[in-house]
């Protein structure tokens, strides 16, 4: 219930965004929406694995992959969704990534489910930060199931798992899916350049940030 409520507020605050016609952020806003995400993926990690348990030698052979806890397909607009995850190189958190599909609704509606972008290479890795990286309108996703991963391929460096958050297996069209990428220090303390914006997180926003949130 919880998570639920955490991903409808983040697709109300896209749609918001997308009213005014401003940028949103890739990474969270507030140092406690960011340690949600990060239990969010932890617990989405753990659940992809027992799913598949095939899928843990998966991720510790590639490069990076990026985990998005929670994908909504909108009810309200044919084909919109959105989701927002962490992105790990070598196994370590290198920062945030936000992916759109379509045009997004007002509301939540539809089918939710976790996906994992698993990048092969350093090429591949690279790419996904960009800020330039979109899947081709026939891009498939595997659906986890037990030793899925053991006989997935790589398609020009990457592979794409999703597993449902409830119910049945659904088909998860990935065709068009858009991500950007937003760089975090060792911390979780997003920096560098906002592929979605634009705008640069500065060390003296992240020092500011910090001080505000701790207990007095």
């Amino acid at each position: 219930m919880i998570a639920s409520t955490r991903f409808s507020a983040a697709l109300s605050a896209l749609f918001t965004c997308i009213l005014l016609a401003t940028g949103c952020s890739t990474a969270p806003e507030s140092h406690t929406d960011r340690a949600d995400l990060h239990d969010d993926t932890t617990t989405a990690l753990r659940r992809v694995q027992r799913a598949d348990p095939s899928l843990r030698d998966f991720l510790d052979r590639a490069y990076g992959y990026a985990v998005f806890p929670s994908v909504g397909k909108g009810g309200v607009v044919v084909g919109g969704a959105y989701g927002r995850g962490e992105v790990f190189e070598q196994g370590r958190g290198i920062g945030y990534a936000d992916l759109t599909q379509g045009s997004v609704g007002a509301q939540l509606g539809g089918q939710t489910y976790t996906e994992i972008v698993v990048l092969e290479n350093a090429d591949a890795l690279n790419k996904f930060r960009s800020g330039n990286f979109e899947f081709a309108a026939s891009a498939s996703a595997i659906a986890l199931k037990a030793g899925a991963a053991a006989t997935a391929r790589y398609d020009k460096g990457v592979a794409v798992f999703v597993l449902p958050r409830g119910g049945l297996m659904f088909e998860a069209s990935i065709g068009g899916q858009k991500f950007n990428f937003q760089p975090a220090d060792s911390s979780g303390n997003p920096t560098g350049r906002d592929t979605s914006t634009g705008r640069t997180h500065t060390d003296t926003e992240v020092r500011t940030e910090t001080s505000t949130t701790r207990p007095s």
